[in-house]
């Protein structure tokens, strides 16, 4: 005997009826061209097709996906970053601003310099460099030393150049430069370089006194922080760092406030201590 089939009357206006038939359009569930509804809740009850709640990501998730993708690009998986970066786009809870940016990278993922670039990192293969500042300043670089890093939201070349020019960071450091990736032009040509690679980048140690709220709560920095003790006697944590340029440093000791005090070297003290004397005399002007 043939299998009784039961039947279901939809009580819907006419445009939830138009919407189920572009679903079933979308979905494939036709009869012949036609969309066909009934197809289309079969399949939702036999499971070929899932039901997700739309529209309800939150902004923690957004943003935990969006970093993700920043990972995945820093690292250079760009088949990864593009698989994630298609997701993010089928979101509408998407910001106007981060849709754009997303958007212009899928469009072009990576300069043709960029494949070069990591090959001459991942060998440790010196080489030259054409960079673009801020001012529209060309710039030639020998570079021998490199890794590519995140500072606040942007990808930085952080990197031991022969020139020194116009480099205003204290003389041991005058070696080291934290170009922005975005600012190498897109023509750009990855030249190889005689001579050696350099181990690592130019560095020097700092010495941080941490007082009340942020010595209670300071954690290690891992591969920075050379020693994090407290000292009862004072009430204070001594960290020794070491760091390769004091313009990141600056910044991040300057969210601190008066909780951190810079120690030693005197020349990165004195440096530190006459851009706050600038800061003053600025709000002292107004």
């Amino acid at each position: 005997m043939p299998q009784k089939r039961s039947s279901i009357t939809l009580s819907i206006e006419e445009h939830e009826k138009a919407q189920l038939e572009q679903l079933a359009l979308d979905f494939d569930q036709t009869w012949g061209d036609k969309p066909n509804v009934s197809k289309l809740l079969k399949a939702i009850a036999r499971g070929k097709l899932r039901l997700a709640v739309n529209h309800d990501w939150s902004r923690d998730r957004i943003d935990t996906c969006n970093k993700a993708l920043n990972l995945l690009k820093d690292a250079g998986q760009i088949n990864e970053a593009l698989e994630l970066a298609q997701l993010l786009l089928e979101r509408s809870e998407l910001s106007h601003p981060l849709r754009q940016e997303i958007e212009c990278w899928v469009n072009q993922p990576t300069a043709p310099w960029r494949t070069d670039l990591d090959r001459c990192i991942r060998l440790h293969r010196p080489f030259k460099l054409v960079y673009q500042d801020a001012a529209d300043r060309l710039w030639n670089f020998t570079v021998r030393h490199a890794k590519i890093e995140r500072h606040e939201d942007r990808q930085y070349l952080d990197c031991w150049c022969d020139e020194t020019e116009g480099n205003q960071d204290i003389e041991p450091l005058r070696h080291n430069r934290s170009l922005r990736l975005d600012r190498i032009p897109d023509e750009a040509v990855i030249a190889p370089a005689d001579g050696q690679w350099q181990p690592e980048l130019s560095h020097i140690e700092i010495e941080l006194h941490l007082r009340r709220g942020l010595a209670l709560g300071y954690r290690t920095k891992t591969g920075a922080d050379l020693t994090n003790e407290w000292l009862p006697e004072q009430q204070i944590r001594r960290v020794v760092r070491r760091i390769h340029n004091t313009f990141w440093f600056f910044r991040e000791v300057r969210r601190y406030g008066s909780e951190c005090v810079i120690v030693s070297p005197e020349a990165v003290r004195d440096r530190f201590k006459q851009e706050l004397l600038a800061m003053i005399e600025q709000y002292n002007a107004d």
